[in-house]
């Protein structure tokens, strides 16, 4: 499919629903997810079939989300902040697994559409500078989205222990806040079972 036949698609305008808008981020996302999912031969995850893991909080992660199937709520969406633009699907059905990472130097900064991009982001672009921005962002989605596979992504098959599968538990109290916390999810600090988040701010008023 050209860029244009991509853009009108029911998969592709679900992933614009879920994140708000194109742009080149989400492209990339699309492209990724389509292009592991086509090569371990799987649909979308109803449940925990699919593991996804993305290497970038960026907008590439919520397309992944909507094509696989893989989300924070079922557990079998991990992110790794290394800040790449990479995606590894693991199949818990074949044990099958590939890591599609974006290659060195095929998408080199525009820098107009970056110095637009800050403006915007600034709220200091006027209507002409955000109308351009926003044909700029689009033109560089739909590069994306029609540039060949193989010059777009380094694919590659992977070997990995499958994380296990989303634990459901009862929650208790922390004995800080009194808030319901997962059971394997309290520390032992001070003599206490409490959260994390408790933990975390005893000990940054300690660092003071």
């Amino acid at each position: 499919m050209n860029a244009e036949q991509i853009l009108a698609s029911d998969e592709f305008r679900r992933c614009v629903a879920f994140h708000g808008h194109v742009c080149p981020g989400l492209s990339m996302g699309y492209r990724a997810a389509k292009v592991a999912m086509e090569r371990l031969k799987e649909i979308r995850a109803e449940d925990e079939e699919l593991v996804a893991i993305v290497e970038t909080d960026a907008c590439s992660a919520d397309a992944v989300q909507v094509l696989t199937g893989c989300t924070f709520g079922k557990g079998n969406f991990i992110f790794k902040d290394y800040g790449k633009m990479a995606l590894t699907l693991l199949s818990r059905g074949t044990g099958r697994g590939v890591r599609v990472a974006l290659r060195a130097g095929v998408f080199a900064p525009d820098k107009r559409h970056m110095a637009l991009l800050q403006k915007v982001a600034d709220g200091a672009a006027d209507d002409r500078e955000a109308k351009e921005f926003g044909e700029l962002h689009l033109r560089r989605s739909r590069e994306l989205l029609e540039m060949p596979e193989e010059e777009l992504f380094a694919v590659e098959p992977v070997q990995m222990v499958l994380p296990a599968r989303a634990a459901i538990e009862p929650s208790e109290p922390c004995a800080r806040c009194g808030e319901p916390t997962m059971r394997s999810k309290l520390e032992t600090y001070k003599g206490q079972r409490v959260c994390r988040g408790c933990k975390a701010v005893d000990m940054s008023f300690a660092e003071l």
